[in-house]
């Protein structure tokens, strides 16, 4: 069952209701928001080179060297605003509702601003991210250290690689953005699903970027294991929880 929803009314699951109308409405400006937003304003205007290492949609094992301004990583790769505060009360409101330090994932690291918005809700929270470029990391702790964000274990390599030694049993959050191709969303995701804790939800990036991100969405979606989704559609959040009903909400947001 599809519908299209843009407050959480229709919602069955009080959680998920709870979980869409704070994510939607709360306008609070908190603490880090500003902090993480003057770094990404210094990065927009860095003209500083990297030798990005890019394994790209259909890079090598090795991944290829490709010369890249960092404002023009930022411009073209960095979530929005808007994107980063959404998974900031995401986590947020997991983690005051488990009453427990978070598990979190994130696949594909880029300069950083993401994963510190998922790292800045709670210092109790474990934020596990994997990127490709050491070039590009390297500019992403530097953010990190100016932040004084200290909960961020980092991996550097392909994280066709990387993702199978990292991963941790139980996963409460699991963002993916890394290499948006069917082949490579299926598999991350696949691989996933059996780690998510009970609430657990998997964010996925641009899943209507491509016609195959679009079909690697479908695909995901009929998977027995996905109980309810939500499409934000720049990024679709996929729930395993047993006790939902089988739904896919469209959120406009």
């Amino acid at each position: 069952m599809s519908a299209w929803n843009t407050t959480g009314e229709g919602i069955h699951s009080p959680y998920l209701f709870h979980l869409v109308r704070f994510i939607l409405r709360d306008r609070n400006a908190y603490y880090c928001f500003s902090d993480i937003e003057r770094r990404r304003e210094m990065l927009l205007a860095c003209k500083d080179e990297l030798d990005v290492t890019d394994f790209g949609s259909r890079g090598s094992k090795e991944g290829t060297l490709v010369r890249r301004r960092v404002c023009d990583i930022a411009k073209n790769h960095l979530e929005s605003a808007a994107f980063g505060q959404m998974m900031f009360r995401l986590v947020n409101f997991m983690g005051e509702d488990e009453k427990r330090p978070l598990e979190i994932l994130e696949l594909g690291t880029s300069l950083g601003i993401t994963t510190a918005y998922l790292a800045a809700a709670s210092t109790k929270n474990r934020v596990v991210t994997l990127e490709g470029s050491g070039e590009v990391l390297r500019v992403a702790k530097d953010v990190w250290r100016t932040l004084k964000t200290e909960n961020i274990e980092w991996h550097e390599g392909n994280i066709d690689d990387t993702l199978y030694i990292c991963a941790r049993e139980k996963t409460d959050i699991a963002y993916v953005d890394a290499n948006h191709t069917y082949e490579a969303t299926k598999r991350y995701v696949e691989y996933l699903l059996p780690l998510m804790t009970e609430k657990g939800v998997i964010v996925i990036d641009d899943i209507h970027y491509s016609a195959e991100m679009e079909q690697a969405w479908k695909e995901l979606l009929a998977d027995r294991r996905v109980t309810t989704s939500m499409d934000f559609y720049d990024a679709g959040m996929l729930f395993v929880d047993t006790h939902y009903l089988k739904r896919h909400y469209k959120i406009r947001i």
